[in-house]
């Protein structure tokens, strides 16, 4: 891994006890981090994901209420056009395109997994609209998996905090697993979300005000991408 400031790359167990020091300090700060999406069900869950793509979970919370209310499960989804689901979710993002992609994945939840959300990776990934992140934030907040979901927060903050030299996803995904326990990764990748929306923003992040500054390769950069 190449250290952001360009000094020699770090050991692995040297990289290990400060990914420990940061998790440590992420569960001062977080304890009880979880999912901000609203959901009652494994269902509601996949749905509110697929819908966060490109788009903040307060838009989708917004939405979700009514649109739950005229779908409640897989099987009514399913029996919907997109176009009659549009206007529950015209407010966020790329809402013609989820909309195409929720009653298309109804229709297989209902085809092939009985009207619900498999416990199974590969599966879920099969799903229209649903990718690696929304699978690992299904299966780790649904069913317990222990997974780690990269969003822009996660991908940002593992570059700034030196835990990770990739843009890419997945090899981010791959890094963290690298140097985190397994157990700990549902609630590592949630506090990392939380950290990116209050404290370690997208363009001016707040690094006074930064408790994991001590262990940030970039601490004192007041404004980066």
């Amino acid at each position: 891994m190449t250290d952001p400031g360009g000094k020699a790359p770090e050991n692995q167990p040297a990289l290990k006890r400060r990914a420990a020091a940061i998790l440590a300090e992420l569960s001062k700060l977080y304890p009880d981090a979880r999912t901000e999406l609203n959901y009652r069900s494994p269902f509601e869950l996949l749905v509110a994901t697929v819908l966060s793509a490109q788009a903040t979970d307060v838009s989708v919370n917004a939405a979700t209420p009514a649109l739950f209310a005229a779908y409640p499960d897989a099987l009514a989804l399913s029996r919907a056009t997109a176009e009659e689901v549009e206007p529950y979710i015209r407010r966020i993002g790329l809402y013609r395109g989820k909309a195409r992609n929720l009653v298309a994945l109804a229709g297989l939840l209902t085809s092939r997994h009985g009207g619900e959300v498999p416990n199974d990776f590969a599966a879920v990934v099969a799903l229209p609209g649903a990718g690696r992140k929304t699978a690992n934030v299904v299966l780790s907040n649904a069913y317990g998996y222990p997974a780690i979901a990269v969003d822009t927060h996660v991908g940002r903050l593992s570059r700034r905090l030196g835990l990770s030299d990739q843009s890419d996803p997945n090899k981010v995904e791959a890094d963290l697993e690298r140097v985190f326990p397994r157990q700990r990764w549902v609630f590592m990748h949630h506090a990392l979300i939380l950290h990116g929306r209050r404290v370690c923003v997208a363009r001016t992040p707040v690094c006074s005000a930064c408790t994991l500054s001590l262990w940030c390769p970039q601490r004192g950069v007041e404004r980066r991408a």
